[in-house]
């Protein structure tokens, strides 16, 4: 089971802030935050960590769950209006099984972000 990622990031602010506008539709918050780290998740425990300074390489993919299509939906928005860069529109993605939904965005530092609805379209 994951209990958290930890990423760095070039830009401390900016990031924050790209994080906490872009994983909202999600129910994400920012829970914790000292030195230049910020916990981001929902409840009391972060699973998301960002730490300020210089970016690391390669760049991270970081998977999301979200329930149905729409959250995916509202992600993807969310995240390019907060200053994220198209990885792949939402829509399904066969190859990895036929109900695999998911958006794709590159943060401020180039990590992928994706959220993924595993569920059938309930239309």
């Amino acid at each position: 089971m994951l209990d958290h990622i930890a990423i760095h990031i070039h830009s401390y602010e900016r990031s924050k802030q790209f994080y906490r506008l872009a994983l909202a539709p999600l129910g994400y918050e920012l829970i914790l935050e000292f030195n230049e780290w910020a916990g981001f998740g929902w409840a009391d425990k972060p699973d998301l960590w960002i730490k300020g300074g210089q970016s690391t390489s390669p760049s991270i993919n970081i998977a999301f769950r979200a329930e149905d299509r729409e959250t995916v939906d509202d992600f993807y928005r969310a995240a390019i209006d907060a200053g994220g860069k198209d990885k792949g529109a939402p829509g399904l993605r066969p190859e990895y099984h036929e109900h695999y939904y998911s958006a794709c965005v590159l943060d401020p530092d180039g990590h992928t972000l994706e959220v993924v609805c595993h569920l059938p379209d309930v239309q």
